[in-house]
């Protein structure tokens, strides 16, 4: 797990002290709601809300004993309610506590991962309003296919995060469940009103059937809307990546002063940042399959679940958002190199234009593939020689006796690729996020 210290909002939700705090609010809720039933004295309610404490350490010593986290749990609460006691966890199992404790952890995590989503995406839709003119060649299989802008590029990951919200906001509605049903849902021990009251006072939905434990999918559709989110955050990592590369360098990732590229190398500047969002992506994916393996337990419940998720669902939360806020940084800071892109496209002398000339020719009369063929043999001779798509094509006879030269610099005209590329970025300035 990155360590606490780094991301300390995000380590006190997962920490004993929380987890305990909010098993305690449970049980509290619970004496409560059995007591406007007429199980438990008022008296009793306001002595339990008095006394209840527990203290972390204490219960690691009982638990090395008990084995069982929740009775250690129960024991240290006793130790310091004292005799009424008795009316804690009464009906209860284990799961009622655990599960619902769980759902309001990761309640309070995905708040936080959707406050840093929410502020990537509208930092994402300022930097591609701000570069919505930049020109830069598209590429698709790695190589120079035609025109685009790079603000285009980060619309691209603008509207995809809003496309992540809107998930990561369904896990959160789709987590915010908790049960209070007994040993196997059926309610056999408890008064279905308590767990109403108990959900209510948590601004939960009490499950609408359960086992021993709240269904294992809800927490897989969590954990898959992590991970897809996460593969955004590595979408957009391994694009400045590749733009950082030498022989592209059109965007890098910010370089801070004093940092360092290599122990070798001075002269390295390195996407360490982007590369390590690709790499926890990896970890958020490994995570939701564990999670999806989870839904499935034996009967009305076995305990092949419990351990995994003590691992994947704090590691996923602190790495998605550990994630987010490092991707922010580097979109925030990021280097642009405008000159830069404009000589690339330009470095396959007018290659990027040849659906242009195609189009042109079919305008004139040719079937696709006549026009297809004609604009393809000047371009294999334009990649083999290096001259210029437009010199080659106005040498051509065929090309030359159906386009008049200004019809063929036409098709050459950066401003015809990207005429229409407007519609893009008023849909953009219209995003909610």
């Amino acid at each position: 797990m990155i360590e606490r210290y780094t991301l300390p909002e995000m380590g006190r939700i997962w920490s004993d002290e929380s987890k305990f705090a909010k098993w305690l609010e449970i049980e509290l809720l619970a004496v409560e709601a059995w007591s406007r039933l007429g199980l438990v004295p008022p008296r009793a309610v306001q002595t339990i809300r008095e006394r209840a404490s527990f203290d972390p350490r204490r219960i690691r010593e009982i638990e090395e004993v008990t084995h069982h986290d929740v009775i250690a749990f129960l024991t240290n609460l006793a130790e310091n309610v004292g005799e009424e006691s008795r009316y804690v966890h009464y009906g209860l199992t284990s799961s009622d506590v655990l599960d619902t404790g769980l759902a309001l952890q990761m309640r309070d995590a995905i708040n936080l991962i959707l406050e840093e989503a929410r502020m990537l995406a509208r930092t994402l839709k300022d930097r591609a309003l701000e570069f919505r003119g930049t020109v830069m060649i598209g590429r698709t299989h790695g190589v120079h296919a035609e025109p685009t802008t790079f603000g285009h590029k980060l619309a691209l990951w603008a509207f995809e995060m809003k496309r992540d919200l809107d998930r990561l906001e369904r896990a959160r509605e789709v987590i915010s469940c908790g049960k209070l049903s007994g040993a196997v849902g059926t309610y056999g021990n408890i008064d279905p009103r308590v767990e109403e009251y108990v959900c209510e006072r948590l601004g939960l939905r009490p499950a609408e059937v359960s086992t021993q434990v709240l269904q294992r999918d809800r927490h897989a559709e969590y954990m898959t809307a992590l991970a897809i989110t996460g593969a955004t955050c590595e979408k957009a990592a391994t694009e400045i990546r590749a733009l950082q590369r030498t022989d592209i360098l059109e965007a890098e990732e910010p370089f801070r002063e004093g940092q360092k590229g290599s122990s070798a190398m001075p002269h390295k500047r390195n996407p360490i940042i982007c590369e390590r969002i690709s790499g926890m992506a990896r970890l958020l994916r490994g995570n939701a399959l564990a999670a999806l393996e989870n839904v499935n337990l034996w009967h009305e419940r076995d305990i092949s679940h419990s351990s995994v998720e003590r691992v994947i669902i704090p590691d996923s939360t602190m790495i998605l958002y550990y994630m987010l806020k490092k991707l922010h940084e580097v979109i925030k800071g990021m280097r642009v190199y405008p000159q830069r892109m404009l000589a690339n496209l330009e470095r396959t002398g007018g290659l990027v234009h040849s659906e242009r000339v195609l189009l042109a020719l079919v305008e004139k009369g040719l079937t696709r593939e006549e026009a297809y063929a004609l604009v393809q043999r000047s371009a294999m001779r334009c990649w083999e020689t290096g001259k210029p798509l437009a010199e080659l094509l106005a040498a051509d006879p065929e090309v030359a006796g159906r386009l008049s030269r200004r019809e063929l610099e036409d098709c050459f005209e950066l401003g015809h690729s990207l005429r229409n590329l407007d519609v893009v970025f008023r849909r953009l300035e219209e995003l909610e996020v």
